[in-house]
């Protein structure tokens, strides 16, 4: 981030030291590079540790205009970075601002590390009124239930206890959020004794787990004898190698392989194997005959597997399942509980393999590699068959400039320079998603939050900062007014980056439920928009960027405005800038 805003090194001029100190160092020894926040009295002990005992930096603040942009941030820096950031809420009032990015980032199973802060618990040491109102008797209940653990210590010792337990818990798979809340009182106590950090790596994680042997020997039968295998990509690790075993493993079983655009990019879209255009919210008949021609599918923690296949046979996966053999690797069920539903429906499975996928992908490729006499690889689909031929290259300039002009479009910008879509909006059409690199989309909000986007984006152009890729970020007109003001996060930190704005001028998807609606009670379906558009006055898209520090032309509403558009801002972004464009659309949904 931006030098000029750290302070002179202090930890080793230190004499005293303060509960909040230890804390710190804990973060710091953890290998913590950023703490997203806005700043607050419950954690002030914190955050003077933070300044004038470390210096602001390892962690260095990102400082932010709202405690969801905080979290959010967190979330989409660990999308590409695969560690988690910190993230510092205050009180109960700000933790109940970043409940929703809270959700979302466990419904991603996003690792994050959050200090929050109540107190002083001592109710003698209570300020009049303030700390009354900004202290609870267990924070921790308000994101229980979407979140991995959470604690309040007492001590400085257990203080630093409780954050290696959260850190070991959040990286470890499937890793999640956790929150340790501080109390105001331990935080501003003086030390009179001794308190170590210990030497963290004996706190490690553990290594994701692996198939056991028994699965091992059963998959491997089942695949041997399978004359029709599908592979379903879905959660995986930005990593390259674990890219290219994916790609291996395919190409040695002949399989045909399905992936989703709930999910960041783990195989490439484009080659032979990857026969149909990503799943998107829609099933269509291709995947429906898929599926039914398959005899064995093995699912790589793939996203609502029951529901996905429910929806592509007409029938309940627990009343009348598929008849093909069916390979589920994720460990997802450990985070399950009873209150959040994110777990989905409950899929019918032959072999359950509680691993982590990539590793289990790993493992099926030792064993082939040992395996005598295997059957050589017979791709089910032929090349002349591949989605990509059907699949426009480019955008139809003589069409109505609506979200699929726009979509291929940017598909074409993306294909002409390293660019990492950190997010992509609603409605965007399957076939304008070719992707050939692990970083070349990083998949959807998990929760169905709105106001993400721009802080996804911000937190992935972080990790992304002198890599060679631009993050751009391509999020709806309801997305981006939710979010608008993380981008002054962004113009702080000095974040190169661009947004693409897909403007409606409505909450569009709520007209399409008020039209369904509408038609099924007999209404009149003309008032669809009323309570849904965002017009008299229409939001100033650019305005509002440019009051954030960010650059940004006129509005867009054709193909070739938008090319332009995107040229100036691939300008901006490579000088360091921030770029947002406000493509005008055509109101409606891709059915493709």
């Amino acid at each position: 981030m931006n030098t000029a805003m750290k302070t002179t090194e202090t930890l080793t001029a230190q004499k005293e030291l303060w509960g909040s100190d230890v804390v710190a160092e804990t973060v710091r020894a953890l290998g913590y590079r950023y703490i997203a926040l806005v700043p607050g009295a419950s954690f002030r002990g914190l955050h003077d540790s933070l300044v004038n005992h470390l210096g602001n930096h390892d962690p260095e603040m990102i400082v932010c205009l709202h405690e969801g942009h905080a979290v959010a941030i967190a979330d989409g820096f660990s999308r590409v970075a695969n560690e988690p950031m910190a993230v510092a809420l205050h009180s109960n009032v700000g933790l109940m601002h970043a409940t929703m990015s809270i959700f979302n980032a466990w419904c991603d199973r996003r690792p994050m590390l959050i200090l929050g802060a109540t107190g002083p618990v001592d109710a003698h040491k209570r300020r009049p009124w303030i700390d009354w109102i900004h202290t609870a008797r267990d924070q921790g209940a308000l994101v229980r239930h979407y979140t991995k653990w959470d604690d309040q210590p007492a001590s400085a010792e257990a203080a630093v206890e409780s954050v290696l337990r959260a850190d070991q818990i959040a990286r470890t798979a499937p890793t999640g959020p956790v929150y340790v809340c501080l109390d105001a009182e331990m935080q501003e106590s003086r030390l009179d004794r001794e308190v170590k950090v210990p030497d963290v790596r004996r706190y490690a994680p553990p290594r994701p787990p692996a198939a056991a042997g028994e699965d091992m020997e059963r998959i491997v039968t089942l695949l041997r004898t399978a004359r029709a295998p599908v592979l379903l990509f879905g959660r995986g690790s930005r990593a390259a190698d674990d890219w290219n075993r994916r790609v291996a493993l395919a190409e040695r079983l002949g399989a045909l392989v399905l992936t989703t655009l709930h999910n960041a990019s783990v195989f490439p879209t484009e080659h032979g194997l990857h026969a149909l255009a990503p799943v998107g919210e829609r099933p269509t008949d291709a995947e429906a005959e898929v599926l039914a021609a398959a005899d064995l599918i093995v699912s790589f923690d793939w996203h609502d597997l029951a529901g996905f296949l429910a929806a592509r046979s007409g029938a309940s996966q627990t009343q009348e399942p598929v008849a093909a053999t069916i390979v589920h690797c994720s460990l997802d069920s450990y985070v399950h509980n009873g209150w959040s539903m994110d777990h989905q429906a409950l899929p019918a499975v032959d072999l359950r393999v509680l691993a982590d996928p990539d590793r289990f992908v790993a493992q099926l490729l030792e064993r082939l590699d040992v395996e005598k006499d295997w059957p050589p690889a017979s791709p089910l689909v032929a090349a002349e068959r591949h989605w990509t031929l059907a699949a426009p290259e480019g955008p139809d300039e003589a069409a109505p400039f609506n979200s699929e002009q726009l979509a291929y479009t940017l598909a074409a910008f993306g294909r002409e320079r390293p660019v990492t879509f950190a997010r992509l909006a609603f409605g965007w059409p399957r076939q304008a998603s070719r992707f050939r690199t692990p970083l070349d989309f990083l998949g959807k909000d998990g929760g169905g939050a709105v106001g993400t986007g721009p802080g996804h984006t911000i937190g992935a152009a972080i990790a992304l900062r002198d890599s060679g890729r631009m993050t751009v970020g391509v999020i709806g007109d309801g997305d981006y007014l939710m979010g608008v003001n993380a981008l002054w996060t962004a113009s702080r930190g000095e974040v190169p980056m661009m947004l693409v704005v897909s403007n409606n001028r409505s909450y569009f998807n709520d007209e399409v439920h008020q039209e369904r609606m509408a038609r099924e009670r007999g209404r009149p379906v003309e008032n669809k928009w009323i309570g849904q558009r965002l017009d008299d006055p229409p939001p100033d898209i650019i305005a509002l960027a440019r009051a954030q520090g960010f650059s940004g032309g006129a509005p867009v509403s054709s193909v070739a405005e938008l090319r332009a558009e995107l040229e100036k801002g691939a300008a901006v972004v490579a000088a360091g800038g921030r770029y947002v464009i406000d493509a005008l659309i055509v109101p409606g949904y891709s059915s493709k």
